[in-house]
């Protein structure tokens, strides 16, 4: 999957952009604060519905402006193209649309552009909360198990009526019988969904985290949200008092977390600044390559300042299995020269070369 044509309007300081991306390497430079960053958060936005900087929708729509939109070509694999599209409005009101056909939900939009960013929030994978991991597993099951989203929403929809149940002073026994009949089935259904992509996650993650970096005893593991000696039912059962006299279920699927550590200590609390950032580096990599060797399909990478993330060494690196991914990248930077050095030595690589200064985005030779 690549983007072929990326149209931005009114977002951020970005008035009015349309482009034409490179399939493979896009290098977008220019002065901080001159909107390069805001390129990549308009192609999350339009990926994913939402932006990796801000979870409110009004500070994106540029000021003075009632909406902003997003609209973009994208080439499947099968070399078909699917125009997709996103408008936000003040008020909140989203509309999307996929093939010239409204859709539901933004998810709609993620099955057709797969992303994946590394940027400073990357670090939330060691440093966040279990929800970071969570959704960074669930990112690579919603795109291998097509079951998988529908099973997570109506577990969703039973985790809240069971809550909603838990905060009444009386409780019907029979109708809560029946909600956490439905709980159970769900929840048990979705950890093998993240279970089996994991154990294929794991095994490339350990063999990309040799060459990214040399710390004996890293681990990574999937914990599922309850005890794993347990039955979910049973945990339920047993966690009923608890769960009534604070109003919601402790235990489930909604409780599942990757656990990342080295000689069994939180990796967060030992590695170095500069071991955590090859560290995700390494996480986001086999998300990537796990992604394609599932699906034979690719995802487009968007890497926000480069050069200041990791230095040259590692730089080279990353850009190397990119390249021998042939995945379609979106990378940012101050200075061009930069930017280039780390793909120097790949001639044959199309390399296509941005520069924005105070919103206005303009292509040339590199």
């Amino acid at each position: 999957m690549t983007l072929k044509r990326l149209f931005i309007q009114n977002l951020r300081n970005l008035n009015s952009v349309d482009v034409q991306p490179s399939h493979r390497v896009n290098l977008i430079y220019g002065e901080n604060g001159s909107g390069k960053t805001s390129v990549l958060e308009a192609i999350n936005v339009l990926a994913l519905g939402r932006s990796f900087r801000s979870h409110k929708h009004k500070p994106l729509i540029s000021n003075g402006q009632n909406a902003f939109t997003i609209f973009g070509k994208v080439l499947a694999d099968d070399h078909a193209e699917v125009p997709i599209g996103i408008n936000r409005q003040l008020d909140g009101t989203a509309s999307f649309k996929a093939n010239g056909n409204l859709v539901g939900s933004a998810a709609v939009l993620a099955s057709y552009l797969p992303v994946q960013t590394i940027n400073s929030d990357t670090f939330l994978l060691l440093e966040g909360s279990p929800k970071v991991r969570r959704q960074f597993i669930d990112w690579l099951v919603f795109h291998v198990e097509h079951k998988f989203f529908q099973t997570w929403k109506d577990c969703q929809r039973c985790l809240k009526h069971r809550n909603s149940l838990l905060r009444h002073d009386r409780i019907d026994p029979f109708e809560l019988s029946t909600w956490d009949q439905e709980l159970v089935q769900l929840t048990e259904q979705l950890h093998l969904y993240r279970a089996e992509c994991f154990e294929i996650f794991k095994t490339t993650f350990y063999e990309l985290l040799q060459e990214f970096i040399s710390v004996d005893g890293i681990a990574i593991g999937y914990y599922r949200g309850w005890d794993k000696e347990k039955s979910y039912a049973d945990v339920l059962a047993a966690g009923i008092d608890r769960d009534r006299q604070q109003g919601y279920t402790h235990m489930g699927s909604h409780r599942a977390d990757l656990r990342i550590t080295v000689n069994g200590q939180n990796a967060a609390e030992i590695l170095s600044r500069g071991q955590q950032k090859l560290l995700v580096c390494a996480l986001k990599i086999a998300q990537g390559y796990v992604f394609s060797r599932m699906t034979g399909r690719k995802t487009v990478y968007l890497i926000d300042d480069l050069p200041a993330e990791l230095d040259e060494k590692h730089r080279e690196l990353l850009t190397r299995w990119l390249d021998a991914m042939a995945t379609q990248v979106f990378i940012t930077g101050v200075e061009q020269d930069s930017l280039l050095s780390s793909w120097h030595n790949k001639p044959e690589t199309e390399i296509k070369m941005f520069h924005v200064e105070q919103g206005c985005v303009t292509e040339h030779s590199p």
